[in-house]
């Protein structure tokens, strides 16, 4: 389990004792060795190695995230097709939709904290949370799933919007397929270096000077930008704590707006796809020298991976 845990999948799916003769490997693939030293960190424990000299390995199959098919908050942004960011997903507050959402399992979503503060109030079993949509307009009502809980971070501040995400328990599970599917978590240690070419989505605001959201799922690609200069005194003025993480053009061009929040900001890892951010706040919309603030998902790994294991 600790092996799928840092290498940024949610669970471990299924595992068994295989022989080394019956399984085959090309030349580039390695063993991972298990260390018998019990403790520390699980990327300590073990090492990869050219050769298994026993014969015998631990086959592991983790939970399946983070692919695509072949085939609110977006300001200068274009239309997506269905099933190009498959875990994208809409949260709903009766036939309203108030947030974006990433699917992390078929029981979980994570989105921002500030979204479901703002409602608290409301009735658990108004919520829905509805998957591989990308037009609003197809939604009707009582389809999606139902919330079954919601669990904000402990330590979320309605003041700065520190520690801005929250997890929800579906009463029951997502269906899986084509076009809907599951993102990676970030692997442990694992870096995205600025100016990362990643992604931005969502049901938000397509021009800063309009108040309505947009029917079609909108997607930007925004660099990564580093803390130290969104924290500068032309831009946010050390607002920004080691929770959260910047991404977006200095020129305003593209960004997230209302509507997106919550949503997912993904970054490629080779054919894989990492959840970096949660749309979480930011200074106007497309604004120069204000680009968006992301809930940085790095810092919650242990968070989501306890509270998802435990329930």
């Amino acid at each position: 389990m600790h092996i799928c845990k840092s290498l940024g999948h949610i669970r471990l799916t299924q595992h068994k004792a295989v022989n080394l003769s019956d399984i085959k490997l090309n030349r580039s693939q390695e063993f991972a060795q298990l260390s018998a030293r019990p403790g520390g960190l699980v990327e300590e424990a073990w090492k990869p190695s050219a050769n298994c000299s026993s014969g015998r390995i631990v086959s592991l199959k983790c939970s399946e995230c983070g692919a695509r098919p072949l085939a609110s908050r977006i300001v200068g942004g274009q239309a997506v097709a269905s099933g190009r960011w498959p875990w994208q997903a809409s949260v709903m507050l009766g036939s309203r939709h108030t947030c974006g959402a990433s699917v992390l399992a078929p029981h979980w979503v994570v989105t921002a904290a500030h979204c479901m503060y703002s409602f608290r109030l409301s009735r658990l079993s108004s919520w829905r949370v509805h998957a591989g949509l990308v037009n609003h307009g197809a939604v009707r009502q009582h389809q999606g799933t139902m919330v079954e809980k919601i669990i904000p971070h402990p330590l979320y501040s309605a003041q700065n919007h520190d520690y801005d995400v929250a997890l929800l328990q579906l009463r029951t599970p997502i269906n899986f397929s084509d076009t809907v599917g599951a993102v990676c978590l970030p692997a442990k240690e694992q870096h995205f270096p600025w100016g990362s070419q990643c992604w931005v989505s969502g049901w938000g605001h397509t021009d800063p000077s309009h108040t309505h959201s947009s029917d079609t799922l909108q997607d930007t690609m925004v660099p990564l930008l580093s803390t130290h200069l969104c924290n500068s005194s032309c831009m946010y003025s050390g607002a920004l704590t080691h929770r959260m993480l910047c991404a977006g053009y200095l020129d305003g061009r593209a960004d997230a707006c209302q509507g997106d929040s919550g949503g997912p900001l993904v970054c490629p890892s080779g054919d894989t796809w990492h959840l970096v951010g949660v749309v979480s706040w930011g200074r106007g919309c497309a604004e120069p020298n204000h680009p968006g603030v992301y809930a940085k998902v790095a810092e919650f790994l242990d968070w989501i991976h306890d509270t998802v294991q435990v329930r």
